[in-house]
C-alpha cells in the first residue's frame, strides 16, 4: 500500500459522513494523521473508531466562526501543523424555484458552502505558508457550471467555491502551498436526504437505474491530486458517473 502521506497531517471538514468520512479512510491508509471535523460528534466517533491512534475528532459547526477559529488555533501536539485542508462541509438545500424557495435554506447553504469554506481556509493558511508546505481542496459541484431548474442558490454557491479557489491559486503564487477544487456529479451520500428534507425514499428514487459516484470514488480523486508531486497544482478536477451526461437547452414555446 502507498504511504504518500506518512506524517503528513490532514483536516477534513464535514468528515461525519459522505465524502468527508470517505477522505479520513483514504487519508489514514496512505500514511496520514486526520483531524475529523463535523457537527456530528457521534458520527465521528465511529469513523476515528476505525483508526485507532489516527484520528483527532473536532465537533465543529463552520458556521461558527469563533468556534472555529478557537478550536483551530488550539490542535493538540500531533494534529496542529495541518499539511493537507479538505473543505468537505456543505450541503444543499430543497428543489423550489427561485421564486418559491426558502430564505432561510438559502442563508444556510451561503454559510456553510461559501463562509464556513473561507473561515476555516482563512485560519490555516498562514500556518501553511509558514511551515512551507500545504494543499487546500475545496469539494465544489459541476452546479458551479450547469444549471438546473431548483438548483439557484446552491449552484451559485458551488461557484463561489470554484473561484474562490482558482483566486486562492493566485495569491499563493510565490509560495509552495497549493489549491484545487473537485467538482463531482451525481453521487449517492447524504446529499439528497438532505435536500429532501430527510426523505429518503424521494432521495433514493434520485439515483434509480444509474450508477452515481461513491464517496470512494471522490476521495480516491483528491488522494490523487495532494499525492502530485510538489511543483505540480491541479486546479480543478469536474467527474461525473458514466450514466451522467449533458441536456441540450430547454426552450419555451407558445
Amino acid at each position: 500500500m502507498s504511504r504518500d502521506l506518512e506524517n503528513r497531517i490532514a483536516l477534513v471538514t464535514g468528515a461525519s459522513s459522505g465524502f468527508g468520512a470517505a477522505c479520513v479512510d483514504a487519508f489514514v491508509a496512505a500514511g496520514a494523521r486526520v483531524v475529523a471535523a463535523g457537527r456530528r460528534a457521534d458520527r465521528l466517533a465511529d469513523v476515528a473508531g476505525r483508526h485507532p491512534g489516527r484520528v483527532h475528532v473536532l465537533p465543529l459547526d463552520v458556521r461558527d466562526r469563533t468556534a472555529v477559529e478557537r478550536s483551530l488555533a488550539a490542535l493538540p501536539p500531533g494534529f496542529a501543523e495541518v499539511d493537507v485542508l479538505v473543505n468537505s462541509a456543505g450541503l444543499a438545500l430543497g428543489l423550489e424555484p427561485a421564486q418559491r424557495a426558502s430564505v432561510d435554506e438559502w442563508e444556510q447553504m451561503i454559510e456553510t458552502n461559501c463562509a464556513g469554506l473561507v473561515t476555516v481556509t482563512r485560519a490555516l493558511l498562514p500556518g501553511m505558508i509558514a511551515r512551507g508546505r500545504g494543499h487546500v481542496v475545496n469539494i465544489g459541484s459541476v452546479a458551479a457550471t450547469y444549471p438546473y431548474p431548483g438548483g439557484n442558490v446552491y449552484g451559485a454557491t458551488k461557484a463561489f467555491v470554484r473561484q474562490f479557489t482558482l483566486n486562492l491559486k493566485a495569491d499563493l503564487l510565490g509560495t509552495p502551498v497549493r489549491a484545487t477544487v473537485i467538482e463531482p456529479g451525481m453521487a449517492e451520500t447524504e446529499f439528497s436526504v438532505v435536500r429532501f428534507g430527510g426523505d429518503a425514499e424521494r432521495a433514493k428514487k434520485v439515483y434509480d437505474g444509474m450508477q452515481p459516484l461513491t464517496p470512494a470514488d471522490v476521495a480516491d480523486t483528491i488522494l490523487w491530486c495532494v499525492t502530485r508531486p510538489p511543483h505540480v497544482n491541479v486546479n480543478a478536477i469536474e467527474l461525473m458517473p458514466v450514466a451522467q451526461a449533458f441536456s441540450p437547452f430547454t426552450v419555451k414555446r407558445g
